[in-house]
């Protein structure tokens, strides 16, 4: 097992364990200095250690000799609050650990990854320039104005791979690149309770590798851009400006409930929105936001829109590769991190 070493310490930080966790899931089958041993290839584990970390890591045992394939470049965080570096690891080692089965499964069917973002050289400096930005990717991308279905589907579809973690709500998502070629943004699947949130935040992070322009900007502005981006894409300022007409002193919550119902943009976003637009004054706009507060509501608006956001691409291309035999039911397994048994129930 040429890989062991590197392949277990990556299971371990996919699962968010410490050399000692490891251990004691093991049930002291081996010391925590065993497990070190093994991390740094100076040992390796016989075969009843070996299906153990094999049930504790929740991984197969193809997985401990596979060659390692994915290197992340360009990683953009958007948080909350400040994770971990336990957590960090986590969500990054999920990353790697999905984009390689993606991968291997794109090459075994002879799928190419492409991606072309010709508007990385425009200039962005501004809203102006991310609304002139937008438009142009929804004219390329033949959106029209219309209000946006399933934003993750539709990343899918223009060659950017998207995948979700279970991480805690300190961790909105992520964007980044594999192997500095192949687009990747990251989501917390905790935000399917809140998908306008979880619909913002993947624009967001599109707005990261689709303004490579703005990478050396400070923190603050670069994560006011991508806020802007992302706003822009749920809702383009023409159509913005029919919904809500002209200057405006006061807005209702029961015309948000119904903007946000059809175009899955959140009560904070449209006031933004509104108040960048120049259509409220700033004043009102921390008014607004003070009385949400109060409310609650910045934490759970009182209308959810109820849409639909996965990906169902990779589960497909699994699905095809299997009803053509080019690959096994078992090969099929490995590659969904699945049993045996647990898949051919699955596909049943």
């Amino acid at each position: 097992m040429k890989y062991f070493a590197e392949r277990l310490k990556a299971a371990r930080m996919m699962r968010g364990f410490s050399l000692q966790e490891l251990a004691d899931k093991l049930d002291s089958l081996v010391s925590k200095q065993a497990l070190n041993r093994y991390e740094q290839g100076i040992m390796k584990p016989n075969s009843e250690v070996l299906l153990a970390l094999c049930k504790v890591l929740e991984v197969r045992s193809e997985y401990f000799s596979r060659e390692p394939k994915v290197n992340l470049h360009d990683i953009e965080f958007r948080k909350l609050k400040k994770l971990s570096a336990r957590e960090n690891s986590k969500v990054v080692q999920q990353t790697i650990d999905f984009l390689e089965r993606y991968i291997e499964l794109e090459e075994i069917l002879g799928i190419q990854s492409k991606f072309e973002n010709e508007f990385a050289d425009l200039p962005v400096k501004g809203n102006e320039d991310v609304e002139k930005l937008v438009k142009e990717l929804r004219k390329s991308w033949k959106l029209g104005t219309d209000p946006l279905f399933n934003v993750i589907e539709l990343m899918e579809d223009h060659g950017i791979k998207v995948m979700e973690v279970d991480a805690p709500l300190d961790f909105n998502g992520m964007s980044t690149w594999v192997n500095k070629s192949i687009p990747v943004i990251v989501i917390n699947s905790r935000l399917d309770n809140f998908l306008d949130r979880k619909r913002f935040t993947a624009l967001h992070e599109l707005g990261h590798l689709m303004m490579p322009q703005i990478k050396n900007f400070e923190e603050r502005d670069k994560e006011n851009l991508c806020h802007y981006f992302a706003g822009a894409m749920l809702m383009p300022e023409d159509l913005f400006r029919n919904e809500l007409g002209g200057a405006r002193k006061k807005i209702l919550f029961n015309e948000l409930a119904a903007i946000k119902k059809q175009y899955g943009i959140s009560y904070q976003a449209i006031i933004y929105r509104a108040k960048h637009l120049g259509m409220i004054s700033d004043l009102y706009c921390r008014q607004f936001m003070f009385m949400m507060s109060n409310l609650g509501y910045k934490i759970n608006e009182p209308v959810q829109y109820q849409g639909y956001e996965k990906s169902n691409r990779f589960s497909q291309l699994l699905s095809r590769a299997v009803a053509e035999d080019i690959i096994s039911t078992s090969k099929a397994a490995a590659l969904n991190n699945q049993k045996l048994a647990e898949f051919r129930d699955s596909i049943s």
